[in-house]
């Protein structure tokens, strides 16, 4: 994209927007008509004939619209011995989306011969996959009719002999450079070098790996005050089936006992407690110095006992005599 502009054609160039403001390349290539197509084309050099287009590189943007507008602008001027720049901001993708509608449109080649002949002579060009829809459509639906336009509108064939003569020149030219690898067809690898750089290469970050699952050996290789893993705690917590809940306080694992510890802040320290009554015990994995003195002095949880009934009414005798009522 820094090389400056590139010849596709005989007087046919296309360049980025600083070869457009560069007067030294177009003074050395003989630049007299310049077809701007950005989001902010205008006119920047008084001497030189203008075709500003306003357009983004967006897949949605619309350039089919522009086609023949364009092919009149650049056909009219080689004609005329004239040398024409097709320029957007990169030299990419808008700008080489018009030069291959253009020669489509004034040889019998299809849109994929058109890319090649362009990517020949500027190894960088590489439409967006919404342009390269666009000119297959306009191949399919309105490349006839155009053709005819441009002829009966420019019954000279001056430059139709040449044009054709260059483009098969071309076309051979990319397919040397194809076979020896020094361009390509868009369709590099990820992580492959492109030999243009216009294909996408692997991401410098590099992808994350996962890491094995730690809680064996957690188990076996921490001490026991920094078994944090909710599977360190697995086998206890499914005899008593109630499954461990991992929260910012800490794990818990139950192995009896009815009622869950109170949550404690997040900490390093294990503490168990036993319930002398229920047989029960609970541990809790993590807590700060304060929480686990409270823990270990907090009374046991008292075990459940049966419910008594309440006592009958006052005004009903229960006991009852043999033989009937007093």
């Amino acid at each position: 994209m820094g090389n400056g502009m590139n010849k596709v054609l005989s007087g046919l160039y296309v360049g980025n927007y600083r070869d457009s403001k560069d007067p030294v390349q177009l003074d050395r290539h003989r630049i007299t008509h310049i077809l701007s197509i950005h989001d902010a084309a205008r006119r920047l050099h008084s001497d030189k004939h203008y075709l500003c287009i306003m357009a983004s590189d967006s897949p949605e943007q619309n350039l089919t619209q522009y086609f023949s507008l364009c092919n009149d602008f650049i056909h009219a001027a080689r004609l005329r011995d004239g040398h024409v720049l097709i320029h957007c901001l990169a030299g990419m993708s808008r700008s080489v989306t018009v030069a291959v509608a253009y020669i489509m449109s004034v040889t019998p080649l299809t849109w994929r011969e058109a890319l090649k002949v362009v990517r020949a002579g500027r190894a960088v060009a590489n439409p967006n996959l919404g342009f390269q829809r666009q000119l297959q459509d306009f191949e399919t639906y309105k490349l006839v009719e155009e053709r005819r336009r441009i002829k009966e509108r420019y019954p000279s064939l001056a430059l139709s002999d040449r044009d054709l003569a260059e483009c098969r020149v071309m076309l051979a030219s990319y397919q040397t450079m194809l076979n020896q690898k020094t361009i390509c067809e868009g369709k590099c690898a990820m992580g492959r070098q492109c030999p243009t750089g216009v294909c996408r290469t692997g991401s410098k970050r590099q992808p994350r790996t996962r890491r094995p699952s730690t809680a064996a050996s957690s188990l076996e290789s921490s001490p026991v005050g920094m078994r944090r893993s909710p599977s360190t705690l697995s086998t206890t917590s499914t005899a008593s089936g109630y499954r461990p809940r991992s929260s910012p306080a800490g794990l818990y694992s139950y192995t009896g006992a009815t009622s869950r510890p109170t949550r404690s802040a997040s900490g390093m320290s294990m503490t168990r407690m036993t319930d002398p009554i229920g047989g029960g015990t609970a541990m809790a994995v993590g807590g700060t110095e304060y929480s686990r003195r409270r823990a270990a002095s907090a009374p046991a949880t008292p075990a459940l006992s049966p419910a008594t009934s309440p006592p009958g009414s006052p005004h009903r005798n229960t006991t009852h005599r043999k033989g009937g009522c007093a």
